[in-house]
């Protein structure tokens, strides 16, 4: 039930029915008519922006048009107690006690669908997130990013979409050898005693590398390591496959599982990037030509060439992107260019790419690129990961993959475990930079949001248990007919916005407003919890022991939106802390 759009389609259909009267002007479309949230320090519970979307058009002030429409949206509506009218026009509603008698029946009997917006159209999208070279394990630097890319899956599936969680394997290029070229340097100081070669800076020097060493010769007992090139081949399978089990691990242990991971050696030997060339060519999007030198590049060096260039300023972007290089081969981007071919040929409403903050300048070719494949604008949404500064004993922690001294995702879970991790992760808006503190993540106050929330649950969970009742099963009302006080009413109008969170989370792709919701909605249980402490009337459980139907349907209210919020996050809901 959300209430935000049910006052809206009502007095979209007051301003028609006035329409067709003849009272009043409408425009084409009313998207621009909403119901918010009013300012806290208005005694109402929905604003609405009518009066002002239909001044100009009906050249009236929008406090008179206001004056005329809000009488009728009352003698309409039982369920309302006042109307007021605050300037420049928002017309402001305040329900009766018994609309929040029947706003949580509906929500306890409709627990399974409460905050779906079942009016949406169902798409079917394909979310590609982490995508990490596979040379290694996932760092912290992916680890916002895999974690946004989940929970934005989550959020849509929750929301009825059709979701399709993606890695783009990145086996391909000049990193592949220098990974494979590390591991067979690993394998022969294991093998043969050898020292690694650690002055070569285009070597991987991290240790893990040993045990990729290890596994590999262990499960290849046949294998000849005296000469590279004999084995190179056979060796790089061997090491990306290592790598993507470690891959596979680090993600799993931050709850994260994909349901596809496309290889870009396999589009590249597949000859799609020449199949997307000649898509390209056949469309008149490339041509051969020059292009200036990189933004902060030496001109001295750079040398202008003739090259097969994509023309991607047609489509937004700043300047035609190169395809091929000067000796031939393609370069990055035509690759990339050929797996969202590959994306597009899929048939996917929209495609979402997550990336790091590190390709914010890469958005806008890609994005050209996907324009021209598929005939559609808009049809790629690049969300940007930005950079996770880690604190610990209140200094910067900092570090370097190329060392191999870096904090790895298991690392991090080791220290502060996967639910703190993933909701701090999403705490803040991923545009921008986030302060990860190690202590301040493990301390049990209202200033650990996650502690925050998972306490909420708890504290409702030991009144059930108390109780002897199930938290987790539904609860049978006979009769609805509670009268709540203002400090409950208080905690349903927190809850009555779960809908329009879950509709802005998923239309808008930010899933922090999840966290950030289920923070605020347990700072309202916490403060009336502790009014018990005062007040005995305000005890969820009296003196005989007892619960008030009133109170158990409140606290499974909470509960359920505590735990259905969670699990979009993908943490834990504890009954015990």
């Amino acid at each position: 039930m959300n209430i935000f759009e049910l006052y809206l389609d009502k007095i979209k259909s007051i301003i028609i029915d006035l329409n067709k009267k003849g009272e009043l002007i409408i425009p084409e479309t009313l998207n621009g008519i909403n119901s918010e949230i009013p300012p806290a320090k208005f005694d109402s519970d929905i604003s609405t922006n009518v009066a002002m979307v239909l001044s100009k058009l009906n050249k009236k002030p929008p406090l008179d048009l206001a004056e005329k429409i809000s009488p009728i949206i009352k003698e309409n509506d039982p369920l309302i107690e006042s109307i007021t009218i605050v300037k420049p026009g928002f017309i402001n509603i305040k329900f009766k006690p018994i609309f929040w008698s029947n706003f949580i029946k509906e929500i306890i009997l409709n627990a399974k669908t409460f905050g779906i917006n079942e009016k949406e159209k169902k798409l079917n999208y394909l979310v590609e997130f982490v995508s990490a070279n596979p040379t290694g394990p996932l760092h912290v630097g992916h680890c916002r990013g895999a974690i946004l890319g989940d929970v934005i899956s989550n959020v849509l599936l929750f929301n009825n979409h059709k979701v399709t969680k993606e890695y783009y394997v990145n086996d391909y290029g000049n990193q592949i050898i220098n990974f494979t070229k590390s591991v067979y340097f690993r394998i022969r100081e294991v093998k043969y005693n050898e020292t690694f070669p650690s002055e070569n800076p285009d070597l991987y020097p991290g240790d893990y590398l040993i045990d990729f060493a290890n596994n590999i010769i262990t499960s290849n007992k046949d294998l000849n390591f005296d000469k590279y090139e004999d084995i190179s081949e056979k060796l790089t399978a061997l090491s990306i496959e290592q790598a993507l089990l470690l891959i596979k691990k680090n993600l799993k242990s931050l709850g994260i599982k994909h349901d596809s991971f496309v290889s870009e050696k396999n589009i590249v030997q597949n000859k799609e990037v020449e199949n997307v060339i000649n898509f390209l060519e056949s469309n008149n999007f490339v041509y051969k030509g020059k292009i200036k030198a990189p933004e902060g590049e030496d001109n001295k060096n750079w040398v202008e060439r003739e090259q097969l260039l994509f023309k991607s300023s047609d489509f937004g972007d700043d300047k035609d992107r190169a395809l091929q290089k000067s000796d031939g081969t393609w370069t990055y981007f035509a690759s990339d260019v050929a797996y969202h071919k590959n994306k597009v040929d899929r048939k996917f409403d929209y495609l979402i790419n997550i990336l790091g903050a590190d390709h914010a300048g890469y958005i806008k070719r890609i994005s050209s690129s996907v324009d021209a494949l598929s005939g559609t604008k808009n049809k790629l949404i690049c969300k940007i990961s930005q950079l996770v500064k880690l604190i610990k004993d209140n200094q910067p922690f900092k570090m370097s993959k190329r060392k191999g001294d870096y904090i790895t995702v298991d690392d991090l879970i080791d220290e502060v475990g996967k639910d703190a991790t993933r909701f701090i992760m999403l705490n803040r808006s991923s545009d921008v930079e986030l302060d990860f503190d190690f202590d301040a993540v493990k301390e049990k106050s209202k200033d650990n949001p996650l502690y925050y929330v998972q306490y909420c649950y708890a504290r409702i969970s030991s009144v059930f248990r108390h109780l002897e009742k199930d938290l987790d099963k539904d609860i049978n009302i006979d009769n609805y007919n509670f009268e709540y006080s203002a400090d409950e009413i208080k905690i349903l109008k927190k809850i009555s916005e779960w809908p329009k969170c879950i509709d802005l989370a998923s239309s808008k792709l930010e899933p922090h407003r999840i966290p950030i919701f289920l923070y605020e909605l347990a700072a309202e249980f916490h403060s009336y919890w502790n009014l018990g402490k005062q007040f005995p009337e305000k005890r969820f459980i009296n003196d005989q022991k007892n619960i008030s139907q009133d109170k158990l349907v409140f606290l499974k209210a909470i509960s359920n939106v505590i735990k259905s919020g969670m699990d979009i996050v993908g943490v834990l809901s504890p009954s015990k802390m």
